[in-house]
């Protein structure tokens, strides 16, 4: 559960804008999007290596972003 600590006279824009911040810092909607479809393991590892070698090309400055 969120609990949003509001001080007198704040608005409730305010408030709601900190409880959606505080609520994607939860990771909540990210999870249940990758929860929604299985992928193997092998198949998430290669993802990762891909992406791990897309950055250290971006590091080296073989590709320009």
């Amino acid at each position: 559960m969120l609990i949003i600590q509001i001080k007198e006279g704040d608005n409730i824009e305010k408030a709601l804008k900190k409880y959606k911040k505080k609520f994607e810092k939860t990771g909540v909607v990210k999870q249940l999007r990758e929860r929604q479809k299985f992928t193997k393991p092998s198949v998430a590892r290669r993802q990762e290596i891909i992406k791990a070698k897309y950055r250290q090309a971006l590091q080296i400055g073989a590709i320009e972003s």
